[in-house]
């Protein structure tokens, strides 16, 4: 056996010699080291740097948003002496009860006795002082307490955008001069803006509030994770666990992947042929708008579900068959919910993309004036992205704070809606 071996050595073969141990003490092997020494600091402090690139960029942006955006939640309010008495308003106090208050006090003079208040409490000017929707507020006080209407009494309404912005940032001289008479004669007060979260969107930056826009992303976002998540879960299931592997397969495989690059806006088209025109479903609708970007969440989902289900070991499978498991309870007993954490972060990414889009719901319709928010899936509505780019394109000053103020809302409403997926992501992470 020996001598068939030492045959099958090729004649003229060396002997493997032992090599000679590494003297590291030598200058070229030290100067090596230093080298590589020196690579690993510059990569530890390239990385370090574009860590703290990244946190300044995300600190600015936060910063600017908070500065331009916290005005956005204050109001100033004019203290305004009406003397209801002479005001001569042609109302009846039963007229108060019942749905038809609101348009009894309009017919009333409400308006124009609320202007002529102004004048004799401020001189001539006075009116510029209020905002357009500053007589609503003299309606809101005599509705709440009809007493008023006998006698003397001072309301607070909101100011107008020019004083607004003096009382609250820098203005004018001329109306900064103004809040200084009104703040020394106590008349004028700035506060929470509680109307900005309970009210809808107003051609009057005083009175904009973005509940309508708000509550509108809610339920665009109910409709968006309703359908594409059963959805593409499912399809993530089927595709990784029981599709054949064909030319079919694969031509499906690629095609959601590419659809997981298409723009945006592309799915705004196929929503307006499909929904609106085919279907025929109402225009600037929640249910459109969530139908239309659950068509752009579901091929992330499905991509993320997919890669997370191939995660899961094939041990886990084999041990569940063994124990005469069938399939379908493999699939949804096993491995489902070691795949879920996977499959509620590509959700989180999927969601998140889909709530700060404008393109697509630009197209479907979503970008009218929507004064009441929605209180069915059906009905009218927007969501905020639409709303803070509606009120960047105004033209008037005190849009500007209410558009950062929205910018801020929308960031809380994102970083509640990850918070909670990632409570579930967590809450189902398996450790091995």
């Amino acid at each position: 056996m020996s001598e068939s071996l030492v045959a099958q050595v090729p004649v003229g073969t060396a002997e493997p010699q032992e090599r000679a141990p590494t003297d590291w003490r030598t200058q070229s092997m030290q100067r090596r080291i230093r080298q590589r020494y020196a690579a690993e600091r510059r990569f530890r402090l390239l990385g370090l740097a574009a860590v703290v690139m990244s946190a300044g960029f995300l600190a600015v942006l936060l910063v600017t948003m908070v500065y331009n955006g916290a005005s956005g939640f204050l109001q100033t309010q004019v203290a305004l002496p009406v003397d209801f008495a002479r005001a001569g308003l042609m109302l009846d106090p039963a007229q108060l009860e019942g749905p038809g208050a609101d348009l009894a006090l309009a017919g009333a003079g409400v308006e124009p006795a609320t202007r002529a208040a102004a004048i004799a409490a401020y001189g001539k000017d006075g009116d510029k002082l209020l905002s357009d929707g500053a007589w609503l507020s003299v309606r809101a006080a005599i509705k709440h307490d009809p007493a008023i209407l006998k006698g003397r009494s001072i309301v607070w309404v909101p100011a107008a955008d020019s004083i607004d912005i003096a009382a609250k940032r820098t203005g004018t001289p001329e109306d900064e001069a103004t809040v200084a008479r009104l703040k020394a004669k106590t008349a004028i007060s700035t506060g929470f803006n509680l109307p900005f979260l309970t009210s809808s969107d107003s051609t009057d930056p005083t009175r904009a509030g973005i509940w309508g826009a708000l509550k509108g992303s809610i339920f665009t976002m109910v409709v968006t994770l309703l359908i594409a998540f059963p959805v593409g879960v499912l399809s993530a299931l089927y595709l990784e666990e029981y599709a054949p592997r064909n030319r079919w397969t694969d031509l499906i495989e690629v095609s959601i992947n590419n659809l997981a690059a298409v723009p945006s806006i592309i799915f705004g088209l196929l929503g307006l042929a499909v929904f609106l025109g085919t279907f025929g479903l109402p225009r600037s609708a929640s249910i459109v708008g969530g139908l239309t970007l659950a068509l752009m969440t579901m091929p992330v989902i499905v991509i993320a579900g997919r890669n997370a289900i191939k995660g899961v070991p094939p041990s886990i499978r084999d041990a569940a068959f063994g124990v005469g498991a069938s399939p379908v309870q493999v699939v949804f007993h096993h491995v489902l919910p070691l795949a879920l954490p996977g499959i509620l972060t590509g959700t989180i990414i999927g969601m998140a993309r889909a709530l700060g889009e404008t393109a697509p719901l630009l197209m479907i319709g979503m970008r009218a004036f929507i004064s009441a928010p929605p209180a069915r899936l059906s009905d009218p509505s927007t969501v905020l992205p639409v709303q803070i780019f509606l009120w960047s394109d105004q033209i008037d000053r005190g849009f500007v704070e209410k558009t950062s103020a929205a910018i801020i809302v929308l960031l809380v409403f994102l970083l509640a809606m990850n918070g909670f997926a990632i409570y579930l992501r967590n809450k189902f992470e398996t450790r091995w």
